[in-house]
């Protein structure tokens, strides 16, 4: 019979923390930065000229916020009858 040795190798160097928290902070942000396109696109508004809006001006706060304002305007009702 042959023994059996347990071998454990370790990285070369560990991840740090700090990227580790930095990587989940990102991806949070990434998320919340298209956050008005998926809220247009849920709600039904013409969602297009929304993620244009939100993509190329969304960097900016203010570009942000109209993005915002326009997933959340009323919607047009139609009558149909």
């Amino acid at each position: 019979m042959t023994a059996m040795n347990s071998v454990y190798i370790e990285p070369e160097s560990p991840s740090w923390t700090t990227t580790k928290v930095v990587a989940v902070v990102v991806a949070i942000l990434s998320a919340g930065y298209m956050l008005p396109w998926a809220i247009a696109a849920v709600r039904n508004v013409p969602h297009w000229s929304v993620f244009w809006v939100n993509l190329l001006l969304g960097w900016t706060i203010v570009g942000w916020i109209i993005a915002l304002v326009m997933s959340l305007r009323t919607q047009r009702q139609v009558i149909v009858g």
